[in-house]
């Protein structure tokens, strides 16, 4: 049996913040770095175009909120619908459990904005300061002109990325076409203005200098995560067995006459990785599992003609030789609810009534007496008209209802408007018919595809 020597890990957990030297990452190619520069394009793609795409006449995805609504490529969300919200927010935190507990912790290596936005800021200090050695000695040495120069280029840029996310952030909630026009006449209001500044120096502040801190430190993710895996949890990790006692060696070298692993103790592993570990010391909590030491290492591998797979995506029990299982009581219980769900949420959508109505009772009056006797209740119909076209309803009451409405039955309403429509319904007295009586009205458009049936109270006095 081969003996694996253990490291012991000088620890840090009795301190809040542990202060550390800035990571300067290592620029690499491979299929996962080309994963994620894929995934950095659509991702910015999706939050920098989006706001400019027209759609029905206005802005394709516009959260309007002094007017209360929202609006998503054609679907306007109402206050009444904001129950939708909370069950699509329902949703997205079941995917992060059931994707947690499939395949770790993807979304902080390939989706979470810090990721994204980070990368992006790397790729410009690149740019401007040179490669990992470079920018190591450009820090390191006197402030020259050329260090000046090299360093204010970059914070131009960062500032201007910084700005340009910040107003496309606002871009979303006012139109952003107007809100261009304000920037360049100086009319920005207030909270605009604010919001554009505090969301760009977010954006400068986690992704130009906290960084990796933000995944240490501020992001609570990582501490939780132990709670959703286990050993059949996809990880990057970095196998043992086959690596230790790792050496430096020549390529021509067989590593087992020499007594070594396949590791050959470059560093490669933890000049590449954004958050300064090193993966064989074991899965830790500051690894968002971007897989920047598994192309390293598997660079490395060819480059010595070994196999890939050192550091690898995989699991503890294929580690130690055993079958992983995919389909398993916690991920059959996350992917059925996370699927009924969705399935819930994309049905209720697209049969959402197309009209909100709402019947308010007469508060000065409870009844009037006709004069022939006959009870009259008064009533407020609200109608909100949730289409972007005009709509004009019809107020009826069910087939068998004893009650008749008085006055006119039809309304017009503006596409997205309010109007309120005043309403009288009578009843003839009829003894033992005293109390309070539940009754239907029913609200449809001309062409019946929209159809709302709203209940409420009729009164009938007691005869005396």
């Amino acid at each position: 049996m081969k003996t694996i020597p253990s490291v012991l890990v000088e620890a840090t957990a009795d301190k809040l913040y542990a202060a550390q030297p800035k990571v300067y990452p290592r620029e690499l190619d491979g299929r996962f770095a080309r994963l994620r520069v894929a995934a950095v394009f659509a991702l910015l793609g999706i939050f920098y175009i989006f706001p400019w795409l027209r759609w029905d006449g206005h802005q394709a995805i516009l959260l309007d909120l002094p007017a209360r609504k929202f609006h998503v490529f054609g679907l306007t969300f109402w206050p009444q619908d904001f129950f939708w919200l909370a069950w699509l927010l329902i949703i997205a935190g079941l995917a992060l459990f059931f994707f947690t507990a499939v395949a770790g912790r993807l979304w902080c290596g390939y989706a979470c904005p810090q990721t994204v936005w980070t990368e992006v800021f790397l790729w410009i200090e690149r740019a401007c300061e040179g490669r990992r050695n470079q920018r190591i000695k450009l820090d390191s040495g006197p402030w020259t002109r050329e260090k000046v120069v090299r360093k204010s280029v970059k914070q131009v840029l960062w500032v201007v990325l910084s700005l340009w996310t910040g107003f496309t952030f606002v871009g979303f909630f006012t139109p952003v076409a107007q809100l261009g026009q304000e920037i360049a006449t100086a009319t920005l209001g207030g909270w605009e203005l604010f919001w554009i500044l505090f969301y760009g120096f977010a954006t400068y502040g986690n992704a130009g200098f906290l960084r990796e801190q933000v995944c240490k430190y501020m992001c609570p993710y990582a501490r939780f995560q132990s709670a959703m895996f286990d050993r059949d949890t996809l990880v990057v990790s970095y196998d043992v067995a086959r690596g230790e006692p790792r050496g430096s060696r020549k390529r021509a070298a067989d590593p087992r006459q020499l007594g070594l692993g396949d590791c050959v103790d470059c560093d490669a592993c933890v000049q590449v990785c954004p958050t300064g570990i090193d993966i064989r010391d074991g899965l830790q909590i500051e690894c968002i599992a971007c897989a920047s030491c598994i192309d390293a290492c598997d660079a490395v591998m060819d480059k010595m003609q070994y196999p890939r797979g050192l550091i690898r995506y995989t699991t503890e029990n294929m580690l130690a030789g055993r079958p992983r299982h995919v389909l398993r009581p916690r991920t059959l219980i996350y992917g059925g609810l996370l699927t009924l769900l969705l399935g819930a949420f994309v049905w209720g959508v697209a049969h959402r009534s197309a009209v909100i109505v709402e019947i308010l009772r007469d508060r000065n009056a409870l009844y009037r007496e006709a004069p022939n006797g006959d009870i009259e209740n008064s009533y407020t119909v609200k109608l909100v008209n949730k289409t972007d076209a005009e709509q004009r309803y019809t107020l009826a009451l069910p087939p068998d209802s004893s009650l008749q409405i008085l006055g006119n039955t039809t309304a017009t309403v503006a596409g997205g408007a309010v109007a309120n429509i005043p309403l009288t319904l009578r009843a003839a007295r009829t003894p033992g018919a005293a109390g309070m009586r539940k009754i239907a009205l029913n609200v449809s458009n001309t062409d019946h595809s929209t159809n709302a049936t709203q209940t409420t109270q009729f009164y009938v006095p007691e005869i005396k």
